[in-house]
């Protein structure tokens, strides 16, 4: 198909939205995308980043300055309570052999250089803007926009992440997130010189790690079991955090332990998921990332298959003979990807709340990981 005569609309300007602008945009297409938030802000500490995300970073044309702006690291290095590492799990170099198999960086950061790049493109952005009603017939979807402007598109993505108002609209019957009995903290702090790469403890219940997101700061990551979601006063989330890191003798995490106040960017958040059954789209209408596979992060692979979903489907697009085909070669592409990761990442949270077979999250972690190695 020939993108070039396409006019296309993204609802949505997290990072699998801005990835299916910018590639979107280097097959000729004209996009569109309306993002609701006026400021364009991305909320949140550090995220972790495996090799197949740098492979689609080196994609997308932004691989360099992550590396500049982040931090990029070989193996996960895992360790007993008190100290004794026990493990370093592998993280083979699928980005290249120049390219470490994993790393880290700032999430404002690297929403940032992907729109850097979204603009460079040349994708419309409309910001503080999202859509009121969507129609659609056989050769295209006629949207109203909350500026007051009304557009038709060839093709809608919808991109607006976990709580979509595009997957209410169009499926509105669809599942809706579930929580799943954990949550995650995560905190910004000064790296040690001790820590290199990824670095996890492994408590009973309570899972803390680190990972450098530059050269002079790591963010720190707990999960903790938590059976109710309940509300969390923010007055007191440094005192919360650092109690759960208590049970801890490791004296390099009883430092990090104390370097936790309210300085340190912390954010909580309750962990939940998502995996809308086929189909993913309804006519011209697609939808991608977290809108249809919202994962724990467990596999530090959320924000890497929402990516793919991106590039995926803008292949399938350029190489497709019409449309149907394309959003139905995409979605068979996609499905068994994404439902592994959702589905693995889930079970690994449900052995750590459970304080479960250490073999069977070994195996699951291996696997995984394993498959995330092999092309999109």
């Amino acid at each position: 198909m020939n993108l070039t005569s396409q006019r296309i609309l993204i609802i949505g300007g997290g990072f699998s939205g801005m990835a299916a602008a910018i590639e979107l945009r280097k097959q000729g297409a004209q996009v569109d995308l309306v993002e609701i938030d006026p400021g364009w802000r991305s909320y949140g500490a550090g995220i972790s980043l495996g090799g197949a995300t740098l492979r689609a970073f080196r994609r997308l044309g932004i691989l360099d300055t992550f590396l500049q702006q982040g931090h990029a690291s070989d193996g996960v290095h895992l360790h007993m309570p008190h100290g004794p590492r026990v493990a370093t799990l592998p993280t083979p170099r699928i980005a290249g052999d120049d390219v470490p198999g994993g790393g880290a960086i700032m999430r404002p950061v690297l929403a940032r250089i992907l729109a850097e790049a979204t603009r460079a493109a040349g994708v419309n952005v409309r910001l503080g803007c999202t859509f009121t009603i969507i129609q659609q017939d056989a050769d295209g979807v006629e949207v109203d926009l909350t500026d007051g402007t009304s557009q038709r598109y060839d093709l809608v993505i919808g991109a607006d992440g976990l709580y979509s108002k595009v997957r209410q609209t169009v499926f509105p019957h669809a599942p809706k997130p579930q929580y799943s009995g954990q949550a995650v903290w995560r905190a910004v702090l000064p790296r040690p010189a001790e820590i290199e790469t990824i670095t996890m403890w492994m408590g009973p219940q309570v899972k803390p790690g680190v990972n450098p997101v530059s050269k002079t700061e790591m963010y720190l990551f707990v999960t903790e079991p938590r059976p109710v979601n309940d509300h969390v006063d923010p007055a007191t989330f440094a005192e919360r955090l650092r109690g759960l890191l208590d049970g801890f003798a490791d004296p390099v995490l009883k430092g990090i332990r104390e370097q936790i106040d309210a300085h340190s960017q912390i954010v909580f958040r309750p962990l939940e998921g998502l995996l809308m059954p086929r189909p993913w789209s309804c006519g011209r209408v697609v939808l991608i990332g977290d809108t249809v596979h919202a994962t724990t992060p467990h596999l530090a692979s959320g924000a890497c298959i929402g990516i793919e979903d991106a590039l995926v489907l803008a292949d399938e697009l350029a190489g497709a003979g019409d449309m149907a085909q394309a959003l139905a070669t995409f979605e068979a592409r996609r499905w068994e990807r994404c439902r592994m990761v959702v589905e693995n990442s889930a079970r690994l949270g449900e052995i750590e709340i459970s304080g479960g077979d250490k073999e069977e999250h070994s195996r699951i972690m291996r696997e995984s990981l394993m498959a995330l190695a092999q092309p999109i």
